[in-house]
């Protein structure tokens, strides 16, 4: 889809775009090679000094160039192009200020490998490997988890990033993170009704009595979310495509759902929501 994206030229709007696509210009190389685009000689001009570079941060695998030439709705558009480089990510904290709350847990899947981060087990690692990709896929981490984890870490997180929650705020669905599954039709097995604060308790229940079935059960959910995000990331690319004439020869098979190499132990569920609600 990236290469039949316009609307980050300067001065070609969504419209103008639409019309590039109906007028049978459907890629840059069209728009390229065509003798008399419909386009302004400004913007023509404009076009034909972009695309070269477009092409050329593509190739090199860069997409901080895009990311910081589309907005946040359209961001949906540098996947597949770049889906090798990225790394779906989601935090745990003991609460929501994080110049004073701490991260517990971190989830990092990049639609091969799972990797997880504990506080006082290796939580530092976590700095080293995120340098390994290029893009990042979070569902509000623009507003939480990496300013989160920039001020918890001291770290800097240059990756290009796509938040879901934009892209799916555009499509119509709201509600959070678990709102979104719901309504897409996700699933989370022994982990429904699990959500963010019942992750704090499971953190203190693990730190107070040293119990590994509450962090096991923590970390299955942590993955559960950066897994659901690679799918809500295919759910939404597809669902973007609908309102352009891309669909049938863009759309994606859903994503091979991986093994969790943590379970949820029920019994340390039942017992946490029987002491606290």
């Amino acid at each position: 889809m990236l290469t039949s994206t316009f609307c980050h030229l300067p001065g070609v709007s969504a419209r103008s775009e639409r019309f590039l696509w109906d007028s049978g210009i459907r890629t840059w190389d069209e728009l390229l090679r065509h003798a008399a685009p419909p386009l302004s000689a400004g913007r023509l001009r404009t076009a034909h000094e972009q695309l070269p570079l477009a092409q050329s941060n593509l190739a090199k695998g860069d997409p901080r160039w895009f990311i910081d030439r589309l907005s946040s709705k359209e961001h949906w558009r540098l996947f597949p192009e770049f889906r090798n480089g990225i790394a779906y990510l989601d935090i745990e904290t003991t609460g929501l200020d994080r110049d004073h709350d701490a991260i517990t847990t971190i989830a990092l899947y990049d639609g091969r490998r799972i990797r997880t981060y504990v506080q006082g087990e290796n939580l530092e690692a976590f700095a080293g490997d995120i340098r390994e990709y290029s893009l990042l896929v979070t569902y509000n981490g623009k507003c939480f988890d990496l300013p989160f984890i920039e001020n918890a870490m001291n770290i800097h997180l240059p990756q290009a990033h796509i938040d879901l929650r934009y892209v799916l705020h555009n499509l119509g669905y709201r509600g959070g993170l678990k709102g979104c599954e719901r309504q897409l039709g996700l699933g989370r097995g022994d982990l429904d009704g699990v959500d963010g604060f019942f992750a704090v308790l499971l953190w203190r229940d693990y730190r107070r009595s040293g119990c590994r079935a509450a962090l096991e059960t923590l970390l299955a959910y942590n993955i559960e979310d950066v897994v659901n995000l690679e799918a809500l990331m295919v759910m939404a690319y597809n669902l973007k495509l609908k309102e352009t004439p891309f669909l049938d020869s863009h759309r994606l098979p859903p994503p091979k759902r991986p093994d969790i190499p943590f379970n949820v132990d029920l019994e340390t569920v039942r017992r946490l929501r029987s002491r606290c609600f």
